[in-house]
């Protein structure tokens, strides 16, 4: 897949832009000379971060089809065309799938997914229409290549999004599109993913998923937390690059291979073979 090379003077759109991850991209492309439009549901912090950076904050919920169409529509009007969208809103409660309701599913799956899904739909167009070319960048997670009990909600919704991005980035290459792929997959980040709560629609209240701190975990405190910056910086170097798959941490590699390890065990065990 090749790659978007230049990147001053072109357009991109961040969601979940006002804080963590988001900013951290948002930050990176203005360095790149970039027009950055960061979109998120927190006013207040939109318009803060907007401001922190040199980008233009734009208020939008990526749960809606209608709110990110409109998204769509007021950047192309104030800038025509558009080369970068990452699709980075995102939540990370927890709670055991036996207890998850129906609101909670609605919920998560709402924002990281049809989020991811509505932003697709609504920039791809736009992408698709510009002559220079233009990249897709969806965040997912280390969550989206392995299990961690607690994050079962949050895997599937991540486990989703990699699917998406993987066969979004084949069908276009399919079809000779100038559009790039990648996928963000980050392990830990500083962010306020730890207080997803706070944009829980009113609607959709109550059930089981409940916000968890994992740096102040014992767990928590023996990995490597980046920067949200330094998580902007890998995305521009994919973006540049072309690449299917933005790592963070590469030292997470072995628990990925596990996984893989007993799936190939289960297909040897089908056919036969020795384990």
């Amino acid at each position: 897949m090749s790659g978007l090379q230049e990147l001053a003077g072109k357009t991109a759109v961040v969601t979940g832009g006002a804080s963590g991850i988001g900013r951290g991209i948002a930050q990176a492309l203005v360095a790149e000379g970039m027009q950055v439009v960061i979109a998120d549901v927190e006013a207040d912090a939109l318009a803060r971060t907007a401001a922190e950076i040199g980008a233009v904050g734009i208020q939008a919920d990526v749960s809606s089809m209608d709110s990110i169409q409109a998204l769509a529509d007021e950047v192309r009007g104030r800038f025509g065309l558009v080369h970068v969208l990452c699709n980075n809103a995102g939540v990370g409660s927890t709670a055991p799938i036996a207890r998850m309701t129906p609101s909670d599913w609605q919920w998560m799956l709402g924002v990281n997914l049809m989020g991811v899904i509505h932003g697709t739909r609504a920039f791809l167009p736009l992408l698709a229409a510009n002559p220079d070319g233009g990249h897709i960048v969806n965040t997912a997670s280390m969550s989206g290549f392995r299990i961690v009990p607690g994050l079962g909600g949050y895997g599937v919704t991540k486990f989703g999004v990699m699917a998406f991005s993987e066969t979004l980035a084949l069908e276009l290459a399919a079809e000779g599109s100038k559009v790039g792929v990648s996928v963000l997959c980050p392990g830990p980040v500083h962010s306020n993913i730890k207080a997803s709560t706070r944009n829980r629609p009113g609607e959709l209240a109550g059930g089981a998923l409940a916000d968890s701190d994992l740096e102040q975990s014992e767990e928590g405190r023996r990995l490597r937390w980046l920067d949200p910056i330094e998580v902007g910086r890998i995305v521009v170097d994919a973006i540049r690059g072309g690449d299917l798959y933005a790592l963070t941490h590469p030292e997470m590699g072995p628990m990925v291979e596990e996984r893989h390890r007993a799936i190939e065990a289960a297909f040897r065990a089908a056919a036969g073979a020795p384990a």
